[in-house]
């Protein structure tokens, strides 16, 4: 039960990454978008990431805390996650509203982040899937 928990939140956490590329596409208002990231998006990333990494926890937990190479590379990626967002949340606080294209500046450098988070969980979930 614990793995298919674990399997299912990697992929709410797919879902999760995939509604906050579609929702900073489609922004036009920096205001609005800082809204929505703040109320909803961000809160469902920290959510869905904390329930991923806390049934790893669990999953190793079970294991008897056995480190394999798997291991260690979710830790890792799970660390990584969370730089990534830290740092795409930082960057959008301190955008300037009276800056005109401040949004079209953060667009790039969000949508960069948002597809490393989602290639990174992609691929090691498709790795744990094969093993």
């Amino acid at each position: 039960m614990g793995l298919g928990l674990h399997s299912l939140g990697a992929g709410a956490m797919l879902l999760v990454i995939f509604v906050n590329l579609f929702a900073l596409i489609s922004a036009k208002d920096l205001k609005k978008y800082r809204r929505l990231h703040a109320l909803y998006l961000n809160p469902l990333v920290i959510t869905v990431l904390g329930a991923l990494l806390f049934t790893g926890v669990i999953m190793m937990a079970a294991k008897h805390l056995e480190f394999s190479f798997a291991n260690i590379v979710m830790i890792v990626v799970g660390i990584v996650l969370i730089v990534l967002e830290a740092k795409r949340g930082r960057a959008l606080k301190h955008l300037s509203a009276k800056k005109e294209h401040a949004l079209y500046l953060y667009k790039p450098f969000a949508r960069t982040l948002l597809q490393i988070e989602f290639i990174l969980v992609l691929v090691l979930s498709l790795w744990m899937w094969l093993l």
